[in-house]
């Protein structure tokens, strides 16, 4: 299959939960970034959000012991309908017709994931029907992308990394440059001359989010006006810096709960969103400390670039130059949805997308199931 090349589609639902669907389009034969494509933040049909928490509380109750929850399998046959309704739409209206396309990469959405823990194997879920996904778009799917490595002994994530290094790659980023993702976790890729460093930071967006959800009933600190508002509780921050999970060797990954807004608990409500936000800078600085060369300059992606306020603490506190993914040509909006349509390829022609460096499996593997389309 190694000719295998073309349009592929990605769709990405992240763990913050903003009630949009990513859907991007590259074209590409899993090895490089040959063409982006269109690129567009859907909103579901119906807000699945409230559905999408309650399934996300009872999954962490489940946490793996025993039957699935039936919830979760209603959430995701609602998710699948509307995110394969979404793909029709918007293939359409960019004029593509289903045989155009070679592959959709179906994330899904994570509901529970469990890194690699001493003594204890991973463990992830993802909603999303693959085959109910290719029956209603006509397009071959692929899909559950992580549970494969999992079970070789893998953290399940992050997989971004391969397609970081191809985005590396296009922009000439040398062994100075490293890609950040700030979504609900942060997530960090760093190419040396022959080694790939990969791993989540700690949290981003999620903790903040949750803070002033709670607080003030706003879905997100939109422009970090909130924390700006406020004053960084540097103690508190010290403490919270000494969390084991910053000095641990990569490869590691968290769950978007792992590090919860409770961290701010006692402070007033600006200051516990300032605490929050320089938190996630710290781990960010404390992560580029791991690495074998420390990078100069921060390309970053995803949500949380939008936050000046989050992009000057990292700044300020990891000591790098902090630039957006628009400044260097890159669309940091459509990375992860762009991310899944190049691991889609990989998958069907069986490129490895997990690495011993990244996820922690014993050799580079291979992913994802397909789900071919109804023809």
């Amino acid at each position: 299959m190694d000719e295998l090349r073309g349009w592929s589609v990605g769709l990405m639902t992240g763990t913050v939960l903003d009630g949009n669907i990513d859907i991007a389009m590259i074209r590409t034969d899993g090895e490089r970034i040959e063409e982006f494509g269109p690129y567009e933040l859907v909103p579901y049909e119906t807000d699945l959000r409230p559905l999408l928490r309650e399934t996300m509380e009872v999954a962490r109750a489940w946490n793996f012991d025993g039957a699935e929850p039936a919830l979760s399998r209603q959430a995701e046959e609602l998710l699948t309908r509307q995110q394969a309704n979404a793909v029709s739409t918007f293939l359409e209206k960019h004029g593509f017709a289903p045989r155009d396309v070679v592959a959709i990469g179906f994330h899904g959405q994570t509901v529970l994931h469990r890194g690699v823990q001493p003594g204890q194997t991973g463990a992830t879920r993802q909603l999303g029907d693959g085959a109910l996904m290719a029956k209603m778009t006509g397009v071959d799917v692929i899909y559950d992308f992580r549970s494969a490595d999992v079970a070789a002994g893998g953290n399940g994530a992050p997989l971004a990394p391969v397609y970081h290094r191809a985005m590396l790659d296009r922009i000439g980023g040398s062994q100075d440059t490293a890609i950040l993702n700030l979504g609900g976790v942060g997530n960090l890729t760093w190419c040396g001359s022959e080694k790939m460093a990969a791993f989540d930071t700690g949290p981003a967006n999620a903790p903040v989010n949750d803070w002033v959800r709670k607080h003030l009933s706003l879905d997100m600190d939109k422009d970090g006006a909130i924390a700006a508002a406020g004053t960084v509780d540097e103690a508190r921050l010290a403490r919270l810096l000494e969390n084991p999970y910053l000095a641990r060797p990569y490869p590691k990954s968290l769950d978007r709960f792992d590090f919860a807004m409770s961290m701010a608990d006692g402070l007033g409500v600006e200051d516990g969103a300032a605490t929050l936000t320089a938190f996630s800078a710290g781990c960010v600085a404390k992560g580029l400390d791991l690495l074998d060369r420390r990078p100069d300059r921060l390309v970053v992606c995803g949500g949380g670039r939008r936050n000046p306020v989050l992009m000057r603490e990292i700044a300020g506190r990891a000591k790098v130059d902090v630039v957006s993914a628009e400044d260097v040509g890159l669309r940091g909006d459509a990375v992860e949805a762009e991310c899944f349509a190049y691991l889609a390829l990989r998958s069907l022609r069986g490129l490895p997308f997990s690495f011993p460096e990244t996820t922690g499996v014993p050799e580079p593997l291979t992913g994802g199931r397909h789900a071919p389309r109804n023809v």
